[in-house]
C-alpha cells in the first residue's frame, strides 16, 4: 500500500512538473493554454478564466494617511485606513531593499514574472502534503496580489483575491506577466514596498520605519531592514509588538539569510544579530482619528465640514473614504497660540470635575476664521469626560446644541434700533418692573403678545438712554426698545449675522422676550455675530476647513472666506460705541476690561440661570464664553452646581463666565496691534429729542394682521 502511494504521489510530481512548465512557456509567450498540459494542476475552466484575462492590471492608488494640520502646518490628526506613506525608491536605504529581496524572492532581479524553480518547488510540496499552500510567488507576483486586495470593494472580490487555490495563482501570474512587460524591476520593488503590510498598523516601509524606529525608509540599518522583511510572510504572528521572541527568530532567519546569499559579510551578520531587534519603549504609535487629535473637539467639527464637501465625493462614504485613503493635507484655521490661551483660561478658571461645564470659541472679524474652540470637559466616555462639543450647533457629529443665551441678545436689537433711526441717546423710562401682559409687538408675519408677562431689572432702572441701559443690561428698557423697533428689524439683522435655533437649525422665535433671550444658540454661533461688529458689519461664515491639497500637492475646491456686508458699517460703529460702555467703570463688563485696547462687550443670563455668557470683542478677536449645567433636564447653576471646584453662589455673566474670556482674550491678544472702533455718526450719538414715555409705545399693527402664539418660556437676563 505505501509502494503504491509513494508511486502516485510521484506520477503526481511529474505530472506537475510538466504542466508548470508548459505554464510558463505558454504564458510567457502570452500565448493560449493548452488545457493537455493541466492534468494535475486544473481544469478547463481554469484555463479558459485565465485566457480571458486583460493583459494589464489596472492598479489602483495606494491608501494613503491624511493629515489635518493646524495655521502653523503642526500636525492635529492623523486619518486613515491603512497608515502608509509611499516613498520612492531612492528614499529607501539599500540594505532594507536587499534584505526584501533575500527573503521574498532571492532571484528577482534574474526571472521574470514567474521564478520556476519557487514555483516547481512550492507546487510539488503542495502535491505532496495534499492541499494547497502557499508560497512559491515572486515580488511581482505578490504585488499583484495586494493591488487585487486593494483594488476589491466588496467581500466577495476579496475572497477571490486571496483564495487559496491555483486559478487565483494563475490569475497573478497572467497580471505579473503585464507588470513586468510595464515596469522595470525597481518600479516593481519601489511599489512593493510602499504596499506591503509590515504590521501593528503600518503598510509600507516607510510608515514601519517612522513606527517601529522613530526613524525613515532611507535610514534603515542592517538589523532594522531584517526584522522589516520578515515581517511580510506574517505581519501579525511576527509583529514585535505582539511577540518578541518570535519577532527576533524571525529578523534572524533573514540576517541569515542574507548572508547565506552573500549580500552581507560574516563581520556585519555577527553584528546584526547581537543587536536588540527592539526598543518596544520607543515604538511610536500614529494615532488615527479625531478621538486621539491634540484638538478632538475642533477635529470632529473640522471633519464634518469637510464631508460636507462634494469636491471630496458624491456621497458622504465617498468623501469619508477619500478623507482616509487620499493622502490630503488639511489645513485648517484653529491658531495653536491662541487655542493654547484658551485653553490656559479654561485650566484656570474650572475643573473637569465641576458639575458645570465652561466653554470658550473665538473668532477673527473680517474673516470668519476660528481660532480657538475649547471646553472644560475633556474628550471621551469616561467619568468626568464627554463626546459632546459645547461650542456648536446639533446638527454636527457631537454637537450639543447650545444654551439660551439671555442678554447678549439685546445686541442685535441695538443694531435694529440703530439702523431704524433710534439715537443712542434715545431715553425710555425703564421702572424696575413693567407689565407687558397683553401688549402687542411686531413680527414678521403680524404680531405676538404674553397675555402674563411683567418681567424685572436685575441692576438700574430709571429714565435712561440707549447708552445706560446697555451698561447696566436694563432689561425694562430693551424690552420696550424692542417693541418700539418691532421683533422683525432684531430678526433678520440676528439672521444675517449668523444666528438661529441651534437645536434645531430654524430662525429665532419672535417673542416678546426675544430682546432678553431666545432659542439656543453656541459660543460659535454668538462670536461670530459679535465679530461682525467688530469689523465694521461685514459678516463671514464660520471658517475652519482653510485648504486642502490632494497627495500630489493639488488643490481641492473647498470653501474659502466667505464674506458679505449684512449690516451698514454706521450702524455697526454705533453698536460698537454702545457696547463699549458695558466695559467701562461700573458696566457690567466693567471689571473685565484690561490695557488700553477698544472693546466692546455684553453678559447674558438666562431664566433659573441654567446658563451665563459674557460675549467680548476688540477690532482684532471676538469669544464667547458660556458657563452652563449641561444636564438634562437642566438645572439652576445656583443649587448643586461647581466651577473650579467650589459652588456657584452667584451666577453672573461678568462675575461667573467673564472671567474665562477675560483671561483667553489676554492671553489671545498678548503681541496682537492695537486697534480701534471707527466713531459713529453724530446723529446716531445725538439723535433728536427723544419721545421719552414712562409706558410702551402705545401704537398697534394691523388688526388683521395673524397673531402668535404668546411665549411660554421667558428668561429674565441682566
Amino acid at each position: 500500500m505505501r509502494t503504491e502511494r509513494g508511486g502516485r504521489n510521484k506520477a503526481r510530481s511529474l505530472i506537475t512538473f510538466i504542466g508548470v512548465s508548459a505554464l510558463a512557456g505558454a504564458l510567457a509567450a502570452g500565448l493560449a493554454i493548452p488545457f493537455a498540459g493541466f492534468a494535475g494542476v486544473g481544469s478547463r475552466a481554469v484555463v479558459e478564466s485565465v485566457q480571458d484575462l486583460p493583459r494589464e492590471l489596472d492598479v489602483d492608488p495606494v491608501a494613503i494617511r491624511s493629515r489635518i494640520l493646524a495655521s502653523d502646518g503642526t500636525l492635529i490628526a492623523t486619518l486613515y485606513e491603512q497608515n502608509r506613506v509611499p516613498v520612492p525608491l531612492s528614499d529607501i536605504s539599500p540594505i532594507m531593499q536587499t534584505a526584501i529581496v533575500a527573503i521574498e524572492d532571492s532571484r528577482f532581479y534574474d526571472h521574470g514574472a514567474l521564478d520556476l524553480k519557487g514555483t516547481l518547488r512550492a507546487m510539488i510540496r503542495n502535491q505532496t502534503e495534499g492541499e494547497v499552500q502557499q508560497g512559491g510567488s515572486s515580488i511581482t507576483q505578490q504585488y499583484v496580489k495586494l493591488s487585487l486586495v486593494e483594488k476589491a470593494k466588496t467581500a466577495a472580490e476579496r475572497a477571490d483575491a486571496t483564495a487559496v487555490t491555483y486559478q487565483r495563482k494563475l490569475t497573478e501570474l497572467r497580471y505579473a506577466i503585464a507588470i513586468e512587460d510595464q515596469l522595470s524591476k525597481d518600479e516593481i520593488l519601489e511599489r512593493y514596498l510602499n504596499l506591503v503590510n509590515f504590521g501593528d498598523g503600518s503598510y509600507g516601509v516607510q510608515a514601519a520605519a517612522q513606527h517601529y524606529f522613530r526613524t525613515t525608509a532611507a535610514k534603515l540599518t542592517l538589523p532594522q531592514a531584517a526584522l522589516l522583511a520578515g515581517l511580510v510572510k506574517n505581519p501579525t504572528g511576527y509583529d514585535p509588538t505582539n511577540d518578541l521572541a518570535r519577532s527576533t527568530a524571525r529578523r534572524d532567519v533573514v540576517i541569515r539569510r542574507m548572508l547565506e546569499l552573500g549580500v552581507i559579510s560574516l563581520h556585519q551578520a555577527n553584528q546584526a544579530l547581537r543587536t536588540p531587534v527592539i526598543d518596544l519603549a520607543r515604538v511610536e504609535p500614529v494615532p488615527n482619528g479625531c478621538a486621539n487629535s491634540r484638538y478632538p473637539f475642533y477635529c470632529d467639527y473640522v471633519v464634518s465640514k469637510l464631508l460636507e464637501n462634494p469636491a471630496l465625493g458624491a456621497t458622504v462614504k465617498d468623501r469619508d473614504h477619500y478623507l482616509k485613503t487620499g493622502g490630503l493635507t488639511i489645513r485648517t484655521s484653529i491658531d495653536p497660540r491662541i487655542q493654547a490661551a484658551a485653553q490656559a483660561s479654561i485650566k484656570e478658571h474650572s475643573k473637569r470635575t465641576d458639575t458645570a461645564i465652561a466653554a470658550i470659541t473665538m473668532v477673527e472679524p473680517g474673516t470668519g476664521v476660528v481660532k480657538a474652540m475649547v471646553q472644560s470637559k475633556p474628550y471621551g466616555n469616561g467619568r468626568n469626560h464627554t463626546n459632546y462639543n459645547y461650542n456648536v450647533e446639533k446638527s454636527y457629529a457631537g454637537g450639543f446644541g447650545g444654551f439660551q443665551n439671555g442678554s447678549t441678545m439685546k445686541a442685535f436689537t441695538i443694531a435694529a434700533a440703530l439702523q431704524k433711526g433710534f439715537a443712542m441717546d434715545y431715553r425710555i423710562n425703564s421702572p424696575a418692573q413693567i407689565d407687558l401682559s397683553g401688549k402687542k409687538f411686531t413680527t414678521c408675519t403680524g404680531w405676538t403678545r404674553d397675555r402674563d408677562y411683567r418681567p424685572k431689572n436685575s441692576t438700574h432702572s430709571g429714565d435712561l438712554t440707549m447708552v445706560d441701559a446697555a451698561r447696566f443690561s436694563t432689561n425694562t428698557y430693551f424690552l420696550q426698545l424692542s417693541q418700539r423697533t418691532g421683533l422683525c428689524p432684531i430678526a433678520r439683522i440676528a439672521s444675517r449675522l449668523g444666528m438661529y435655533n441651534a437645536q434645531t437649525g430654524g430662525p429665532l422665535d419672535q417673542v416678546v422676550s426675544m430682546t432678553l433671550g431666545v432659542g439656543y444658540v453656541t459660543p460659535l454661533m454668538l462670536s461670530n455675530a459679535y465679530a461682525t461688529f467688530a469689523a465694521r458689519g461685514k459678516y463671514c461664515k464660520p471658517l475652519l476647513v482653510v485648504a486642502v491639497r490632494d497627495n500630489g500637492g493639488r488643490p481641492i475646491d473647498t470653501p474659502g472666506v466667505e464674506c458679505k456686508q449684512a449690516i451698514p458699517r454706521a450702524v455697526a460703529d454705533g453698536v460698537n460705541r454702545v457696547l463699549s460702555a458695558v466695559m467701562m467703570p461700573g458696566g457690567t463688563g466693567g471689571r473685565l476690561r484690561f490695557g488700553t485696547r477698544d472693546m466692546g462687550g455684553k453678559t447674558g443670563t438666562i431664566q433659573q440661570n441654567l446658563a451665563v455668557w459674557f460675549c467680548g470683542y476688540t477690532p482684532n478677536l471676538a469669544a464667547a464664553a458660556v458657563v452652563a449645567d449641561a444636564s438634562i433636564p437642566y438645572t439652576n447653576l445656583m443649587f448643586r452646581h461647581t466651577l473650579d471646584g467650589v459652588d456657584i453662589a452667584d451666577p453672573t455673566g461678568s462675575g461667573t463666565a467673564g472671567p474665562l474670556w477675560e483671561t483667553a482674550m489676554q492671553g489671545a491678544l498678548d503681541g496682537m496691534p492695537v486697534k480701534h472702533f471707527v466713531t459713529p455718526p453724530a446723529k446716531m450719538i445725538q439723535g433728536p429729542a427723544s419721545a421719552s414715555s414712562g409706558q410702551p409705545n402705545q401704537s398697534q399693527p394691523n388688526q388683521n394682521q395673524n397673531q402668535n402664539q404668546p411665549n411660554q418660556n421667558q428668561p429674565t437676563p441682566n
